[in-house]
């Protein structure tokens, strides 16, 4: 975590902010073993509390605390439970903004660790166990790590930092708005604009070790959701049915076509995958009603338009074949 941590002073520190590098990677050195222990704590605590998107309170809690203990200018209950705040330098110079998300998702960790979660939430109206599996409990601990560092150097920083806290990067809880698109709705670059923003995303690379690409790094995620209809009946009756559990498995398995048969994988690679599927309450009544959900992954804005026109026709003349009808719900309405 160290490198990692070093790579966002380098990110700063190339974009000329700081006057003296070399001063800086020595004082760096010196503060970095005291610092890692902190991070690391930090990384501990939050692992072990996790909270799902728009519910980060304590989290939020936590990071508006050290901030404001730094002595930096801070702006809290930004899109529900968001943490920005402001670092001056004392030198004039561009603003740099460092992005951080504080979100867990519904899983329940098994991992053993001594700092595991043993949280529970609600989640679509299930109760769910809480846990950091995408990192995000890592991502917040290091920029509170570069806060305090920066903080300690800010006399020698030409120009200013701005540390943005995301809630809901997941995806907010279905029915609410959150997340970066709501951080910025609520204008949190109104007043001051930063000229350049950094983030980052710890993975599963061999640990100590960065990694980077030419290109994209991350795709895009969209998430989907389809809802079939058919008609109820008796499990020893199925002919009486539009069983829209056999049309779920239809369409599972078509929509993988898509990536296998319909795109051009030279071009840029994708991903769509069905997370989720709920119908039914007896194992012997066939449902009326069933729901899909899923996510996909793109680097390309034009393979990502062709993968919802063809997830929507899948779906329809999928279902039109088996008598159901289905809703699609799509990003951006498509």
């Amino acid at each position: 975590m160290n490198k990692i941590i070093s790579l966002f002073f380098f990110l700063i520190f190339t974009t000329s902010v700081y006057s003296n590098t070399d001063r800086l990677e020595g004082k760096l050195e010196r503060n970095l073993e005291n610092l890692m222990d902190k991070v690391i704590a930090w990384r501990h605590d939050i692992h072990q509390y996790p909270e799902l998107s728009n519910r980060e309170f304590k989290t939020a809690a936590k990071v508006a605390k050290h901030l404001n203990d730094l002595g930096l200018e801070v702006k809290t209950d930004i899109a529900h439970t968001g943490v920005v705040a402001f670092l001056e330098g004392g030198k004039p110079g561009p603003m740099v903004a460092l992005r951080a998300d504080m979100d867990g998702l519904p899983v329940e960790e098994m991992t053993g660790l001594p700092f595991a979660s043993k949280e529970r939430d609600t989640y679509n109206g299930l109760d769910v166990g809480v846990m950091h599996a995408c990192g995000h409990d890592a991502h917040v601990a290091i920029l509170m790590g570069v806060a305090e560092f920066l903080t300690s150097i800010k006399d020698d920083l030409s120009g200013s930092v701005m540390f943005i806290f995301q809630p809901a990067e997941e995806g907010p809880p279905v029915g609410e708005e959150g997340g970066a698109q709501l951080m910025l709705k609520e204008g949190i670059w109104t007043d001051r604009k930063p000229d350049v923003v950094f983030g980052l995303h710890v993975t599963n690379a061999p640990n100590g070790l960065i990694a980077y690409r030419e290109g994209a790094a991350m795709a895009a995620a969209d998430p989907w959701r389809i809802t079939i209809k058919g008609r109820q009946a008796h499990g020893s009756r199925p002919w009486d049915s539009i069983d829209p559990i056999m049309v779920a498995f239809q369409i599972g398995n078509n929509l993988q076509t898509i990536v296998s048969r319909r795109l051009d994988l030279r071009e840029s690679p994708a991903v769509i995958s069905v997370g989720s599927i709920h119908g039914g309450v007896r194992s012997n009544i066939i449902p009326d009603v069933v729901e899909m959900e899923g996510t996909i992954r793109t680097f390309d804005s034009s393979i990502r338009d062709t993968i919802f026109s063809e997830m929507r026709n899948i779906a329809e003349k999928t279902a039109e074949m088996a008598g159901a009808s289905v809703e699609v719900y799509l990003p951006n309405g498509q």
